[in-house]
C-alpha cells in the first residue's frame, strides 16, 4: 500500500467515524450504515472494510464516552465508602446509557464480546475494582459479577428508552435493583 493509499484510507476512516458519530447521536444504534456511507462519500464496502460489524462501528463511535466512564471508575476507587462508590458509578453508567444513544446496545453482548477491547469488556473491567471493594466491605453479595451489573444497567436502559421520561424511569428501576443487590444500610 502506498503512502497515498494509506492517507486516503485514514481520511476515509476519519470521515466515516465523524459521520457515524452524528448518525448514532441522531438515530442510536440502528443508524443506517448505508446512510453513513452516503454522507461520508464512500461506498458501503469501504464502511465495512473499516468497521466490519455494526458493533465495531458503535464501539469506535462510543469509545470516548467509554473512556470517561473508565476514568470515573478509577477516580471512585479511592472513595471512603465502597458501596457508595460502586452505586455512584453504576448510576452514572445508567445516565450515560440513557442519554447516549447506542451506548446500551454497544454494551449488550451474549457473553462473547466482539474483540478483546469491546465496550462491554472494558466497562466490566472498570467496574471490577469497585465491585471487589464493595464485596470486601460486605456491601454487595459475593456472587454478583461486574458483567451481571453491566448487563443489569444495559437492560434498564434498553427497557426504558421509549418511556416518556427515560431518565426518570431508568433511575427508578436502578433504585429498585439496588435495593436487591446488597444489605440496606442505616443512615
Amino acid at each position: 500500500m502506498t503512502d497515498r493509499q494509506r492517507a486516503d484510507a485514514r481520511r476515509n476512516h476519519e470521515r466515516i467515524l465523524a459521520v457515524a458519530e452524528r448518525e448514532v447521536a441522531a438515530h442510536g444504534a440502528q443508524a443506517s450504515l448505508e446512510q453513513i456511507a452516503r454522507v461520508a462519500g464512500v461506498g458501503s464496502a469501504t464502511v465495512r472494510r473499516h468497521f466490519p460489524t455494526r458493533q465495531a462501528l458503535l464501539e469506535a463511535v462510543l469509545g470516548h464516552r467509554i473512556e470517561l466512564l473508565c476514568e470515573r471508575a478509577r477516580e471512585l476507587t479511592g472513595a471512603p465508602d465502597g458501596r457508595e462508590a460502586l452505586l455512584t458509578w453504576l448510576d452514572e453508567l445508567v445516565t450515560y446509557c440513557v442519554t447516549a444513544k447506542g451506548l446500551a446496545t454497544a454494551l449488550a453482548h451474549d457473553g462473547d464480546p466482539v474483540g478483546e477491547n469491546s465496550c462491554a469488556t472494558v466497562i466490566s473491567e472498570a467496574a471490577g475494582p469497585l465491585l471487589r471493594r464493595a464485596v470486601a466491605e460486605g456491601a454487595v453479595t459475593p456472587d454478583v459479577t461486574a458483567v451481571e451489573l453491566v448487563s443489569l444497567i444495559v437492560g434498564i436502559a434498553m427497557v426504558t428508552e421509549h418511556h416518556r421520561d427515560p431518565a426518570a424511569s431508568a433511575g427508578r428501576l436502578f433504585a429498585v435493583a439496588v435495593a436487591g443487590i446488597g444489605p440496606a444500610r442505616a443512615t
